[in-house]
C-alpha cells in the first residue's frame, strides 16, 4: 500500500483555539508545527522550505501580533504558489482575505470553532494533500502488493524493488500507461522493438518472464487472440 507522510503548519495566537486546532490536526496529520504568530509561522515555513521538508497545509488566524495571517500567507505564496491554506477568522470576508493574491484557500474556520466542521474540513484537506502527493510521486497502486513508479520506472512488491530487464520494464510501462485497456500484440511489438521485425515467440518470452516475476499476485491478464491488460 502507498504510504505518504503529511505535515501541517498552524499559526494561531489565541491559546484555546491553538490547543483545539492542534489537537484535531494531530489526530489526522502525521506532523503538526504549531506557532503563535505570523512571524513565527513564516520563519518555520522558510526553515522547512530550506531543508526540503514540504509543508502540505498551512492553517492561520488573520489577526495576530508581529505579523498578521494575510502578510504571512503572501510571503509563503511568494515561496510556493501551490501551497494549500485554511483560514481561521472571527468573520468571513473573502474580499479582504483574497485581495491582490491568488491563494489556494481550501476553506475557512469561523470562530467560535465548531468541532464537526473542523473534522470534516481537515479530512477533506488531507484527502487533497494525499492526492497531490500521489500525483507528484508518479506512484501507481496496482493492487495490495504491487506499486509502480511511472517516473523512475520501478516496480515494487511490498515496497521491495522487483528486478526487471529493460524489455520487461518497457512492457510493464506500456501496460501501466494503458491501464484498463487491452494492448494488442502488434502494438506491443511495435512499441517494444519499433520498426524491427520481431517474432511472436520473442514477444511471448518477454511477457512470460515478466509474469513469472509477479508470482505472488499476477496482475497482468492475457486475453487470448487479443493482447494483455491490467484491469
Amino acid at each position: 500500500m502507498l504510504k505518504f507522510s503529511t505535515r501541517v503548519l498552524l499559526a494561531e495566537d489565541e491559546t484555546v483555539a491553538r490547543e483545539i486546532l492542534g489537537f484535531y490536526l494531530n489526530t489526522i496529520f502525521d506532523e503538526v508545527i504549531v506557532v503563535k504568530d505570523g512571524q513565527e509561522g513564516l520563519d518555520a515555513y522558510k526553515k522547512a522550505f530550506k531543508n526540503n521538508k514540504k509543508i502540505d497545509l498551512v492553517l492561520t488566524d488573520i489577526k495576530m501580533p508581529n505579523m498578521d495571517g494575510i502578510e504571512m500567507l503572501e510571503n509563503i505564496y511568494n515561496l510556493n504558489k501551490n501551497q494549500k491554506f485554511i483560514i481561521v477568522s472571527a468573520y468571513k470576508d473573502e474580499k479582504m482575505l483574497l485581495k491582490s493574491i491568488e491563494l489556494k484557500v481550501l476553506g475557512y474556520f469561523i470562530k467560535p470553532l465548531n468541532v464537526d466542521n473542523i473534522m470534516e474540513m481537515l479530512r477533506k484537506a488531507k484527502q487533497e494533500v494525499l492526492e497531490d502527493q500521489i500525483k507528484d510521486s508518479g506512484m501507481v497502486e496496482i493492487n495490495e502488493i504491487y506499486t509502480y513508479n511511472k517516473n523512475s520506472k520501478l516496480l515494487y512488491e511490498n515496497n521491495i524493488i522487483v528486478k526487471l530487464s529493460k524489455k520487461e520494464t518497457q512492457a510493464l510501462d506500456i501496460l501501466i500507461l494503458n491501464k484498463g485497456i487491452i494492448v494488442e500484440i502488434e502494438k506491443f511489438k511495435k512499441e517494444l522493438w519499433h520498426e524491427k521485425e520481431t517474432l511472436d515467440a520473442t514477444f511471448r518470452t518477454v511477457m512470460k518472464r515478466l509474469k513469472d516475476k509477479l508470482k505472488d499476485k499476477d496482475f497482468i491478464i492475457s486475453r487470448k487472440g487479443q493482447g494483455y491488460i491490467i484491469e
